[in-house]
């Protein structure tokens, strides 16, 4: 598509919003907060997408969270609030300021001084009395919000010198949980190893690896080598329940070799 197919089809969209609004009862219905968990899903349908590498998923995922996008400016437009060109202007607008470097005289070495910048940007923009973690959304899970909140922290500067360095602060958070685990102090057991988890997100970032899709990766590799192990077992018309793991192994490690070819 060219520029001007490009802004027919986005127009389009906007029409078809419109009159789904006026004559379809479900989209009729619909409020900021029907729509706040849909959305929420077809964003984690986005990231599956992403993670099996499905060109095809991606293109619909990023429909469907482009059709949520017009149909929360088109509820804002009709509350007199904003609209979807007051949206894309302000993106403008942030997208302009935060980018110094290419379109102002601001000069950066690399990748991690534009990220302190727009940090720095940030904060500016929201004023003396806003803190550094105010933008971290408390609903985000855990490991994205941790992952998160150091990607914040080091955008001002506080970081490790090395990334090296980092691994000592696992061997740190480990040894101090074994001391608990010893102890058997159920609550100080969970605070470490809160602690291991956030230093070892900690490695993740530093080495530019992305902890939540790392995970996921590692959960669905488990869920196929899993259900090999267990279709094995059926077709041999055992249970699981009545085998040993020494037998497990066999079909797990099967499901590994077959994982590697």
């Amino acid at each position: 598509m060219d520029r001007h197919e490009k802004i027919e089809a986005f127009g389009k969209l906007l029409d078809i919003m419109d009159e789904l609004r006026e004559k379809c009862p479900w989209d009729r219905e619909q409020t900021n907060e029907s729509l706040r968990k849909l959305t929420i899903e077809e964003v984690y349908e986005l990231g599956d997408a992403v993670l099996e590498n499905d060109v095809q998923e991606i293109k619909k995922e990023l429909g469907d969270i482009l059709l949520h996008i017009v149909f929360y400016a088109k509820i804002g437009e009709e509350q007199g609030q904003f609209d979807i060109g007051s949206v894309i202007n302000h993106l403008i607008d942030k997208l302009i300021y935060r980018h110094p470097h290419v379109f102002g005289t601001t000069s950066v070495a690399d990748s991690d001084q534009v990220i302190r910048n727009w940090e720095n940007l940030k904060l500016a923009e929201k004023g003396r009395n806003k803190r550094v973690l105010e933008g971290v959304p408390m609903a985000l899970p855990a490991l994205v919000k941790a992952n998160r909140i150091q990607e914040k922290v080091r955008g001002v500067g506080f970081d490790w010198e090395y990334k090296e360095q980092v691994w000592d602060k696992v061997k740190e958070e480990v040894g101090e949980l074994e001391i608990e685990m010893k102890a058997g102090n159920k609550k100080e057991i969970e605070h470490e190893f809160g602690d291991l988890i956030f230093s070892i997100v900690n490695a993740a970032r530093l080495y530019h690896v992305d902890p939540e899709s790392a995970l996921e990766r590692t959960n669905q590799k488990f869920i196929k080598r899993f259900n090999y192990l267990e279709e094995q077992t059926l077709l041999k018309g055992k249970s699981l329940q009545d085998m040993t793991l020494e037998e497990m192994d066999v079909y797990w490690n099967e499901a590994k070799k077959f994982d590697k070819k």
